[in-house]
């Protein structure tokens, strides 16, 4: 791992457009995202194994992502808002040992309490492991605080992508055992982000440099609160619209079209795929028009998509979910930046706050959904969700700053 450490002095005069070893950097923390993400896309991959194997009701699948995402979540703005002030390098390689133990639990449980239990401590290595990795990506970002975000956050939505990919071929064939290869993508994450904590260590200086910043939009507290409160109801929107696709796709094709396990996943690989592209998408484009201009465009966008989703024969399914995923993901970089811009000198918090309420909002959307799916058929939520990006006209309400 010694191509990720490098002097201070080369971290401090980075240039805003990034020299080479900042990048490297910025790859590093990607690749620890995607492996992440990867293994926590097992999870909901294997929700139809899981389902016929125990016999489970939709619910108990909603109340299996939602153990997963509450605990991914709640735990997150804390770890943040303490490590912006008492830096923890350490937390990068130990919350990715959690997520190990959690997966190759996975593999061997034999009842519903210990799937849950897994799907806990899964959790919790997400809610270590996001703020932090996202505070070194922004301090090598050179400047770039959008690219620096989006390439981060491509690496989860790439790793989610795969995650389905991987199970059909791995897990799906060969039974649940065959979870506990993925353990081979955690120890090799945990080796990365032992790489990412020594670089991190020795740029302490540059992370107190970037802490002192004082705030330039000239807004009001109360204007802050109000537009972080626009935010979060904005990520709601797009999370729980989201949360119907990453959870239940899988069994609204199955049912609908009467596709095999197998094929389904493929459809839902490539809506992760066009995910991870309009993740990519977003911060770069936000750094040069601002992020208020991709935020509309994001999730005020997709609605005309998502209203015609549950009326289209399979092939249209498969084009549109493709345009919605690349259309909403466009927003979460530019959200999560816009938010750290109001809110200087707070970026792990802030970081934390909105990973978490992504992680919440998608736990407790699952468990909603999966009710209302045992009651009114997977069908009907797809009609019922199709209206939730009209949401985003409350982009109109967001302030307009130098920026952002």
């Amino acid at each position: 791992m010694s191509t990720l450490t490098a002097s201070p002095a080369a971290a401090t005069t980075a240039t805003p457009h990034a020299s080479p070893l900042v990048m490297r950097i910025l790859g590093a923390c990607a690749l620890a995202h995607l492996i992440n993400d990867l293994i926590q896309a097992v999870l909901p991959s294997i929700y139809p194994m899981l389902k016929a194997n125990y016999g489970l009701s939709f619910a108990q699948v909603g109340l299996i992502t939602l153990t997963f995402q509450l605990t991914a979540s709640l735990l997150q703005p804390w770890i943040g808002y303490h490590t912006d002030r008492h830096p923890k390098p350490w937390l990068l390689p130990a919350g990715m040992v959690c997520t190990l133990v959690g997966i190759l639990m996975l593999a061997f449980v034999g009842s519903f309490p210990a799937i849950l239990l897994a799907a806990g401590l899964v959790g919790v290595g997400s809610s270590t492991f996001h703020p932090e990795t996202s505070r070194v990506a922004r301090l090598a970002s050179g400047g770039r605080f959008g690219l620096a975000q989006s390439t981060f956050q491509v690496g989860g939505n790439t790793g989610s992508a795969l995650g389905p990919l991987l199970a059909a071929a791995i897990i799906i064939p060969y039974g649940q055992g065959h979870v506990a290869w993925f353990g081979l993508f955690a120890v090799f994450a945990i080796l990365v982000l032992y790489g990412l904590s020594r670089w991190y260590r020795n740029h302490l200086s540059l992370f107190k440099l970037k802490q002192g910043g004082k705030a330039t939009h000239g807004l009001s507290k109360g204007r802050v609160t109000f537009a972080l409160v626009v935010l979060a109801v904005l990520v709601f929107s797009k999370y729980f619209y989201m949360s119907s696709l990453t959870s239940y796709f899988t069994f609204y094709l199955i049912e609908k079209f009467q596709l095999s396990v197998a094929s389904s996943q493929m459809y839902l690989f490539l809506f992760l795929g066009a995910v991870a592209v309009g993740t990519f998408a977003g911060g770069p484009i936000g750094d040069k028009i601002g992020r208020k201009k991709v935020i509309w465009f994001s999730i005020l966008g997709a609605a005309p998509f998502t209203l015609a989703l549950p009326y289209v024969d399979l092939f249209w399914t498969a084009v549109l979910s493709v345009v919605i995923g690349f259309i909403l993901a466009s927003a979460f970089s530019a959200i999560v930046v816009f938010a750290q811009e109001l809110v200087p000198g707070n970026v792990g918090m802030i970081a934390g706050i909105f990973f978490g309420l992504m992680f919440g909002f998608s736990g407790i959307g699952a468990a909603l959904l999966g009710l209302l799916a045992d009651n009114h058929g997977i069908e009907y939520v797809y009609k019922l969700c199709s209206f939730l990006p009209l949401v985003g006209i409350l982009t109109i309400l967001l302030p307009s700053t130098k920026g952002v």
